[in-house]
């Protein structure tokens, strides 16, 4: 290094250390006083300091920059929103067990394009988290909460009255019609979370396993073909869908308790492959992808998660 870099350096260390002449526009301690408790005075305590510096000049008086405020406020660490704010409710996480069909039934209503742009048929349909099964689907040309208690009661006359009915905050669902039917038959109600989608897992994948069929219409012609291609699919899935959430059993197999029959036929034919080729298997069970979980949830509750690890431990 030759001795004009050494000197630049040295140089640029002095400049470094070198104690900097205070700036000639600084304000003084005295001024930053005054304006900081103009700032925070009950007058000016709710305005930005945008709308502060504008009315003071309006009146004739100067203190600082808008800049100079924001510099002060920050350094008193007052950098934020300064009026009050609404302060909203930590919402409880649904946590719903099923140990066996008829327990928890979860519903939800999805658009059906109707035969011309901005014509939509409304279909209201719920399931039995622990079979899959859908205890009843209806197609409306609306959506109300007259309709949706109506739709709930006809489902209960069907079927069965389960402990709790869960569904998300829609308008239908959270309407009196349907909260005074639910109180009545001492149904416990439960509602996901706003926007937390994947509280209501059980509608929001059924309703997309209709909607990525190949035959799922772009656009229905009238109720009447909306309604008929419901009911369709919903008797080809309840009875034929193998679910692999249910051991690949279909949805009316586990609702109705004939998961047995087909187990015992599952092991009879995996038998025969035994017996002929021991060879090719190292364990003679089930595989467990085929057999029944012992309960379907919304949300796993804590405490269910803490007895699984205990009991693994």
């Amino acid at each position: 290094m030759n001795r004009r870099q050494n000197a630049a350096r040295a140089g640029r260390a002095l400049r470094a250390t070198a104690p900097r002449p205070a700036p000639a526009n600084k304000l003084t301690a005295q001024e930053e006083t005054t304006i900081l408790a103009t700032l925070n005075s009950e007058r000016f305590v709710d305005q930005a300091p945008e709308q502060i510096h504008a009315t003071l000049l309006s009146e004739g008086t100067y203190l600082c920059s808008v800049s100079s405020m924001y510099r002060l406020l920050r350094r008193a660490k007052q950098v934020a929103e300064r009026r009050r704010q609404a302060r909203h409710p930590a919402r409880k996480v649904p946590e719903l067990v099923a140990d066996q069909p008829g327990e928890v039934f979860t519903w939800d209503i999805t658009k059906l394009a109707g035969p011309t742009k901005g014509v939509y048929f409304d279909a209201y349909v719920m399931i039995d988290i622990y079979s899959r099964y859908i205890v009843g689907c209806q197609v409306h040309t609306r959506e109300s909460g007259e309709l949706a208690r109506d739709f709930i009661a006809g489902v209960f006359a069907k079927d069965q009255v389960p402990k709790v009915v869960h569904a998300d905050r829609g308008t239908s669902m959270t309407s009196k019609p349907v909260a005074a039917l639910l109180a009545d038959l001492d149904v416990l109600k439960s509602h996901s979370r706003p926007k937390v989608s994947n509280d209501n897992p059980f509608s929001e994948a059924w309703f997309k396993t209709l909607k990525y069929l190949p035959t799922f219409p772009q656009r229905f012609g009238s109720l009447v073909d909306a309604r008929a291609f419901m009911d369709r699919f919903v008797q080809s899935y309840n009875g034929h869908h193998r679910h692999s959430g249910i051991g690949f059993h279909t949805p009316a197999d586990v609702h109705f308790g004939m998961t047995g029959h087909v187990d015992d036929q599952r092991l009879a034919a995996l038998q025969r492959a035994w017996d002929e080729h021991p060879e090719r298997f190292g364990r003679r069970r089930l595989p467990k992808k085929l057999q029944m979980p012992e309960a379907a949830w919304i949300n796993e509750p804590v405490k269910r998660l803490e007895g699984q690890e205990m009991q693994a431990g």
